[in-house]
């Protein structure tokens, strides 16, 4: 992790003291939580089930991320939180849940009309202001926005670099465009202006990588798949 992550202050300690094993352990669940997004698009893409933002998606996800690394894996945090290198004050804890149900509901009532970037920025940033879990808050907000994005446009979408690798190898941008979107919200507005076009920028690197790989004979050989 780079010295300009944002932690949680309550964060529970984790579960794997040595630093290896959690590297290790991290980029096993990193691999496995990828694989399970994939699942959840190639299920809305053949048809198999309609989309649907729910909950249990968004435990499932958190879950897989902390697996083996934190108590509280697959569970809203059980008290109130702080974040590190943040002016955002996430909400109490107990308003969690409904705040979740809210922030699913948004999704599925705009799911029709609004832009597929526009979702996916609303996902990214609404889970990190809600700020749900002791830990793998970003993680999970990038999951889940990476699956919205992908079941709105219908398909996988083509690349290596994905939108989450790129803003979790660089998360200086995205951590200002959650502060903008939260100076917004402040201010009674929702304004994600800051973070659709670092989106967008992503989503052009991402779609310009498989082009380049379209070219590469090379391509694809012993390429680590994950989200974060």
């Amino acid at each position: 992790m780079s010295d300009e992550d944002r932690h949680s202050i309550a964060e529970q300690p984790s579960l794997v003291s040595n630093p290896i094993e959690k590297a290790k352990r991290e980029s096993e669940n990193a691999v496995a939580q990828f694989d399970r997004v994939l699942d959840l698009i190639d299920d809305v893409v053949r048809g198999a089930r309609p989309f649907r933002m729910r909950t249990s998606i968004i435990l499932d996800l958190h879950r897989i991320a902390l697996d083996g690394l934190c108590g509280h894996a697959g569970n809203f945090r059980p008290a109130n939180v702080s974040i590190e290198k943040s002016k955002h004050a996430p909400p109490p804890a107990h308003l969690v849940p409904s705040l979740i149900e809210e922030m699913c509901d948004f999704v599925m009532e705009n799911f029709a009309e609004a832009q597929a970037l526009h979702l996916c920025a609303y996902v990214m940033w609404r889970l990190n202001w809600i700020h749900p879990f002791t830990d793998g808050n970003g993680r999970t907000s990038r999951a889940l926005a990476y699956f919205v994005l992908c079941a709105k446009v219908g398909y996988r979408l083509p690349g290596h670099q994905t939108l989450p690798e790129q803003i979790a190898a660089n998360k200086a941008p995205y951590y200002e465009a959650l502060e903008q979107a939260d100076e917004h919200w402040l201010a009674q507005k929702l304004d994600l202006t800051a973070l659709e076009t670092l989106l967008d920028t992503c989503l052009a690197t991402q779609l310009l990588s498989a082009y380049e790989d379209a070219k590469n004979p090379e391509a694809g050989l012993l390429r680590e798949k994950k989200l974060h």
